[in-house]
């Protein structure tokens, strides 16, 4: 009845199912989640489709990078969520003017 006695819960931290620390995962699934709802925030604004579209962009770059050096499957699950977050802002941004802002967009230009 040894395996009675052992804890179940991680006891380093949320993310960490395998019970060691992951800093630059974790770091990155924050930064990705702060881009990815500063993207969908603004995605319902056309008038701020600069914002919209950089932050989807980096938001994007940085929740894929975070996937392909993930170690846990909450690590992923969250990125997967900041990742798709991302990518809908970068849409809306590229439709209402691109991150340039060269084109006047494709919604209500």
């Amino acid at each position: 009845m040894a395996q009675m006695m052992r804890s179940t819960k991680p006891s380093n931290g949320l993310l960490a199912t395998d019970g060691k620390p992951h800093p630059l995962q974790n770091g990155l699934l924050a930064v990705s989640g702060i881009l990815a709802a500063v993207a969908a925030a603004t995605a319902a604004f056309p008038d701020l489709h600069f914002l919209t579209a950089w932050t989807g962009l980096f938001g994007v770059l940085t929740a894929g990078y975070g996937q392909f050096i993930s170690e846990t499957t909450r690590e992923r699950f969250g990125l997967v969520l900041a990742l798709g977050a991302s990518a809908i802002g970068l849409y809306f941004g590229m439709a209402n003017g691109g991150l340039f802002g060269i084109f006047n967009g494709f919604v209500g230009g």
